[in-house]
């Protein structure tokens, strides 16, 4: 579950990290009225779960409350990569004399948290790992004990020559350490962390994604998700219990269990294709699971084909036709499908399809290779 910026910010200063001060707009007349309160120069940030607000010109720096009104009303109800702004950050304006990357995420080959530091802030931290990895420290951090001391100053000092830097530096990453384990995040995020010209440090932007699966622990975190800034679908999918991530491809894919669906994806991409989505039906037999995710699929205007790859386990192959035809007479497909179909009842599964028109084939490379084909506008 992503946070927005303005939702970070106010979990960090709960903690102590310095953050400058600010409100949310959801109306030009609020943003005036809180940059006169601030009394100052301000940056309107539009809040939305989406990277790249700023090339999309979803940040602006205003000098007047008159001009924090003129940026939020362009800014409000603009659309950065399909999401629609409809809160706006209204927040004093930093004097900048550096800028560095302080962030931590969860590294999975090493079972631990892993601190990401640079002293190139303010710009993607991919581009600089990319581009000039020496620029980057990492350091892991036995969740037993939390950040050391020492290993705080480390960092500060690998970001910083100047002692009163490095020991402002330390502090605040013992502070988003403790909130990214209080929030139960799979990521935290300063960038930038900005020097001051009186060589103060504070943090200027700030992000934070949470394990969905803290959700259950952590019900003031939960109560923190703003549906209206996800992509719908995602939405969708998450209400009706379904594993589901959209993509940019236009190859529908649909199958049971989370290993198969990343092979599926993988060899879509090897016959030439793009993905569309990953979505996972698998752990239980219900053919409502296939209704719902037929219609998310259905529902993307990218998508070409549809792919079924099903491996019946627990999956039973025939409650997976009987959404298919109950999905399909419900909704008509307008796009050509491919089944896939082998294991359990697959025989029965193959006769249900038969019966209503529907092919089925047990060679996983032989139906993604005709569903890339119809997502291209080749023949069946």
């Amino acid at each position: 579950m992503n946070l927005h910026e303005y939702q970070a910010k106010e979990l960090l200063r709960a903690i102590g990290v310095p953050i400058p001060p600010g409100d949310i707009a959801t109306t030009p007349d609020e943003a005036e009225a809180i940059a006169t309160r601030l009394g100052t120069a301000v940056m309107v940030k539009a809040q939305v779960h989406a990277g790249g607000r700023g090339k999309a010109g979803g940040v602006k720096y205003c000098p007047t409350p008159a001009v924090a009104r003129e940026k939020a009303q362009a800014i409000l109800g603009m659309d950065i990569k399909g999401l629609t702004v409809e809160k706006v950050l209204v927040t004093t304006a930093a004097d900048i004399a550096s800028e560095a990357y302080v962030g931590i995420i969860v590294d999975r080959a090493r079972k631990a948290p892993v601190f990401m530091v640079s002293a190139a802030g303010g710009i993607d931290i991919e581009e600089v790992a990319a581009t000039t990895p020496e620029k980057i420290m990492y350091e892991a951090v036995d969740t037993r004990y939390g950040l050391l001391p020492f290993q705080a100053m480390q960092m500060g000092f690998f970001l910083y020559k100047d002692v009163k830097l490095a020991r402002q530096a330390a502090a605040i990453m013992t502070q988003l350490y403790d909130a990214f384990m209080e929030a139960g995040c799979s990521l935290a995020e300063i960038n930038p962390l900005v020097v001051t010209p009186t060589n103060e440090l504070i943090a200027v932007d700030g992000k934070m994604v949470i394990d969905d699966n803290e959700l259950d622990r952590k019900p003031s975190i939960a109560a923190l998700r703003d549906e209206s800034s996800e992509a719908p679908s995602e939405v969708d999918a998450r209400n009706a219990n379904l594993t589901f991530i959209k993509l940019d491809g236009n190859v529908g894919c649909c199958v049971n269990g989370a290993g198969l669906a990343m092979a599926t994806m993988d060899l879509v991409k090897y016959y030439g294709g793009e993905p569309a989505n990953f979505l996972d039906i698998g752990g239980s037999s219900n053919p409502e699971k296939v209704v719902n995710a037929l219609r998310i699929i259905t529902a993307d205007p990218n998508v070409k084909a549809i792919l079924f790859n099903i491996f019946g386990g627990i999956t039973r192959t025939d409650d997976v036709a009987n959404g298919i035809v109950t999905a399909t007479k419900q909704s008509p497909l307008k796009v050509p499908i491919v089944i896939r179909l082998t294991g359990t009842n697959e025989e029965i599964a193959v006769k249900i399809l038969q019966e209503n028109g529907f092919s089925a084939s047990s060679d996983m490379d032989e139906a993604v290779q005709r569903a890339v084909a119809l997502a291209k506008g080749g023949a069946a």
